[in-house]
């Protein structure tokens, strides 16, 4: 993987907090998904959700009102 991902807490751009649990592979395809679950309930989700979302997505950046940042920042300590 080019890119690494970090095990820990991470805060979506939207305010969201969760924590990466690791990096799989989809069976087929070989992509590299990030495995996450939602730290707090935000937006409809539920606190202690288990999502994915492929690598290059997770660590991209995201332009929201003019103002470019992560879409996940690292916030583990």
């Amino acid at each position: 993987m080019e890119n690494t991902v970090k095990l820990g807490k991470y805060k979506h751009f939207k305010g969201a907090e969760v924590e990466v649990l690791g990096v799989a592979r989809h069976s087929e395809t070989l992509e590299e998904l990030v495995v996450y679950k939602k730290l707090v309930d935000h937006g409809g989700h539920k606190k202690g959700e288990i999502w994915v979302r492929p690598v290059a997505m997770f660590l991209e950046s995201v332009d929201r009102d003019g103002e470019v940042k992560p879409r996940f920042e690292w916030i583990n300590i």
